[in-house]
């Protein structure tokens, strides 16, 4: 990846979470600027590195967890993102890019969100974050029938005062039945609408889902869908 990129930008998200052994050649390729191909032979890069993460460096520095030496390396000019809690302004503009994102080529996928739809995302805290948002929107497409999203179409809890209604998914009561047979009825219909809307293409739907393709084919077979 960093030979390819030479003479130009490479983005590493979650650097916190580098192993030890990866961080090691991380620094030497930032200190040396060489990478090693696979045979032994050393090859000069020239990139710049925008590294991205959600740990705090300083305290795993201090745990011992990350290199004080790589650590210095990166720090060179760092922007803190608050998170999406505190932007309530970048929500709605972010939900509508990954709506085009993942709905894009499609004919049949909405393009917009219903006023509920858009209070209900304003409201939800994010402790997952830009990218839990844009699973809540792909996930949606899943579930979306019309032009555009409703508030039944995300997977979010909704705001709401006293008692909470019985959730149903075309009308089956779920609340009322076992966890495990909930979450089973639950997943067949995702399932089912997430190849429907893909065509039966099922490494489409896989993707649609979130899961990869062996993990789709094993919940077809549990699930006894054809």
């Amino acid at each position: 990846r960093f030979e390819t990129a030479a003479g130009g930008t490479v983005f590493l998200d979650e650097i916190g979470d580098l192993p030890a052994g990866t961080q090691a050649k991380l620094l030497r390729t930032l200190q040396e600027h060489v990478v090693e191909r696979l045979g032994g032979r050393s090859v000069s890069v020239d990139f710049r590195l925008i590294a991205a993460t959600n740990r705090h460096l300083e305290q795993l520095v201090t745990e011992g967890r990350f290199r004080e030496d790589l650590y210095y390396r990166l720090n060179v000019v760092r922007i803190h993102l608050p998170p999406l809690r505190e932007r309530r302004a970048d929500i709605l503009p972010l939900a509508e890019a990954f709506l085009w994102r993942h709905a894009k080529g499609r004919a049949d996928t909405p393009r917009g969100f219903t006023d509920e739809a858009t209070r209900l995302l304003l409201a939800h805290d994010y402790p997952g974050n830009v990218r839990e948002l844009e699973n809540i929107v792909q996930r949606a497409l899943i579930l979306a029938r019309g032009a555009l999203v409703t508030a039944g179409d995300l997977p979010l809890p909704p705001k709401f005062e006293g008692e909470p209604s019985t959730s149903s998914l075309r009308g089956v009561e779920l609340l009322n039945r076992p966890l495990m047979e909930a979450v089973q009825i639950l997943e067949r219909e995702l399932i089912q609408r997430a190849l429907a809307r893909c065509g039966g293409n099922k490494a489409e739907a896989a993707r649609l889902l979130g899961i990869n393709r062996q993990l789709l084919y094993t919940k077809l077979k549990d699930l006894g869908i054809e």
